[in-house]
């Protein structure tokens, strides 16, 4: 093994710092240094300092940042039989970072800006045309941990009230629970339906958006539908979820009464049955909270 001097010696050489003594001498003044062997007084002494010397300096140098290795790590000095000995502790930064990088991998949004990532509920200014479908929201997630399979809310309202924003809020917190959330632009996603038939990936993707833990569509009713998209698309996707009580948010600039309207007619036929049925795969999904307010996208 070798001898305490050497070691001291080396690190002395390897980062420039000056004569062996003095870094002893600095290392063991160091405040948290003193306040541990003050805290073990009844089990530390001068031979076990003398052998702990290499891991007292891994514990200084961390400190100060040295060594870049362990960046995003805190050391903490603890007693390992006859030494003083350190292990490393993620720092709060970085339990935040790795939390934050968590979050985003279980939450995608398919055709919306990628600063929804970003958006927290507690960030959410709570006005009284936003305070009931706030109150709900909560009232959702306070539950969820212990009752995934609940009804979501249909949020109708006029443009750039911050349905969306309340929506992307609820999918970060459920995304941080390590729940798979799917968020989706509507009229997007059905105009771009067409892309997956090139490579037959369009059934893959409706069972995906279908089997997700959390489901937001996405200013459902602004999209141009043909009777296969209405039927074969949001039909399946809804009844899916339906079957398996999976909770499902919708925003609209339209009521729901209206939503109905809108799915009776398509590209080339009016079938208000059809968009009954649809509308009862809604209806069983969501409870419809309206969202009041300014534009704030003026």
């Amino acid at each position: 093994m070798q001898a305490i001097g050497k070691i001291i010696e080396e690190i002395s050489k390897k980062y420039d710092l000056g004569d062996p003594a003095a870094i002893k001498q600095k290392v063991l003044a160091d405040s948290d240094i003193q306040a541990f062997i003050k805290e073990n007084q009844a089990r530390v002494n001068a031979a076990m300092i003398e052998r702990s010397m290499a891991n007292l300096y891994k514990f200084y140098s961390q400190k100060y940042g040295q060594n870049k290795a362990m960046a995003g790590y805190q050391a903490e000095l603890f007693l390992n039989n006859n030494v003083i000995d350190v292990t490393y502790k993620p720092t709060a930064a970085k339990i935040a970072s790795d939390h934050e990088k968590s979050t985003k991998k279980h939450l995608q949004l398919i055709d919306l800006p990628q600063n929804l990532h970003d958006v927290r509920l507690s960030q959410v200014d709570i006005t009284q045309g936003r305070s009931e479908a706030i109150a709900l929201i909560s009232h959702f997630l306070d539950k969820y941990g212990e009752k995934p399979h609940q009804k979501g809310l249909y949020l109708s309202g006029n443009f750039g009230v911050g349905k969306t924003y309340l929506l992307a809020g609820l999918a970060n917190q459920v995304a941080a629970m390590g729940k798979n959330v799917i968020f989706l632009h509507v009229p997007t996603f059905i105009a771009g339906l067409s892309s997956h038939f090139e490579d037959n990936s369009l059934q893959d993707e409706i069972k995906r958006v279908a089997d997700c833990d959390l489901l937001i569509l996405d200013d459902i009713g602004a999209e141009t539908l043909s009777q296969w998209s209405r039927d074969d698309v949001l039909g399946v996707i809804l009844q899916a979820r339906m079957d398996k009580v999976l909770p499902t948010f919708f925003s609209s600039n339209l009521a729901m009464k209206d939503l109905e309207d809108h799915f009776k007619e398509t590209k080339n036929a009016i079938d208000p049955v059809k968009a009954a049925r649809l509308m009862e795969r809604v209806r069983f999904l969501a409870k419809e909270v309206v969202v009041a307010g300014e534009n704030r996208r003026r």
